[in-house]
């Protein structure tokens, strides 16, 4: 049974960085594409980025794309989130998911396997 384990959420201010990490059991990562989510109080989750198994192929919500960069590392079986100038809009719980489609990748069933959340709080 593959268990994703997200870590490095917090309390952030305003224009501050963050750095979110998501292991995984069993070699998981390096067979699988990697999307990061985000779900906000009373609000429906949401893609926020997407890093490729094989080609390393990279895509961003438009909300985030220049501020977050998705990367892994297969040696580590570790896909990051770096998240820079933070807004109180990007607080929510973040996801990583792992998975091969079919379909877009900004789709919550193209991933099988989820993590358990770790909240970032960004205070303004």
């Amino acid at each position: 049974q593959v268990q994703l384990v997200e870590s490095g959420g917090g309390l952030v201010q305003t224009g501050g960085s963050q750095r979110l990490s998501c292991a995984a059991s069993g070699r998981a990562l390096s067979r699988n594409a990697v999307g990061w989510f985000r779900q906000a109080p009373g609000k429906e989750r949401e893609a926020v980025a997407f890093i490729g198994w094989k080609s390393g192929i990279t895509y961003y919500a438009d909300s985030v794309k220049g501020r977050f960069t998705v990367s892994r590392d297969n040696a580590k079986d570790t896909v990051y989130l770096q998240m820079t100038s933070l807004k109180p809009e990007d607080t929510a719980v973040y996801y990583c998911a792992a998975g091969q489609g079919p379909g877009p990748w900004s789709s919550t069933t193209y991933y099988a396997y989820w993590g358990q959340g770790t909240q970032v709080t960004v205070s303004s």
